[in-house]
């Protein structure tokens, strides 16, 4: 599990890339799964926060708060572009932020209200990946040759990244 700063210390490239995705209306948007205590998923809209410091999120008291508290385990992937099928997805861990200096610093930095009952999680990355489509989509039937080639790049803790471009008769190349 590796923190955001590490994941971007090694990787500037693809966590700009991703950051860029997470933040692109603004303030982080992205879905958050969690997993239930039926072992089911539970996804829900969140603002992901990306600092120097860390990937954060504010979590209302809520039932993926409780998924959060009993199973850190999480997946994020970013609201999809207007002008293309793009698509940034991290997951790994979520672990509350017990640091009431951090917790505070941060909150009053991002303006959490004070009177919300929020919980600030730090998210540890197992995997992040990275698709770009471009502007010819994700979809089979695109046609659009003006745009680089369709290519995604996975990072997996401990383990080289990947890259994988698709090839303009369907083959992939490594």
């Amino acid at each position: 599990m590796a923190t955001w700063t590490a994941f971007a210390t090694s990787q500037p490239g693809l966590a700009a890339a991703i950051r860029t995705l997470m933040q692109q209306y603004g303030p982080g948007l992205g879905y958050l799964a969690t997993v239930r205590s039926d072992g089911g998923p539970r996804v829900h809209p969140v603002s992901p926060v990306i600092t120097d410091e860390g990937l954060f999120c504010f979590i209302v008291d809520s039932p993926k708060r409780r998924d959060l508290d009993r199973d850190g385990r999480y997946a994020l992937h970013s609201f999809p572009p207007e002008d293309s099928d793009d698509e940034a997805y991290l997951a790994g861990h979520a672990h509350p932020v017990t640091d009431t200096a951090r917790i505070t610093r941060l909150a009053g930095d991002l303006r959490a209200e004070p009177h919300v009952d929020w919980r600030l999680y730090e998210f540890t990355i197992d995997v992040a990946m990275l698709a770009r489509h471009g502007r010819g989509g994700a979809t089979p039937l695109a046609t659009d040759t003006t745009t680089a080639r369709p290519a995604v790049q996975v990072w997996r803790d401990h383990a080289p990244t990947v890259e994988i471009v698709i090839a303009a008769s369907g083959d992939s190349q490594a």
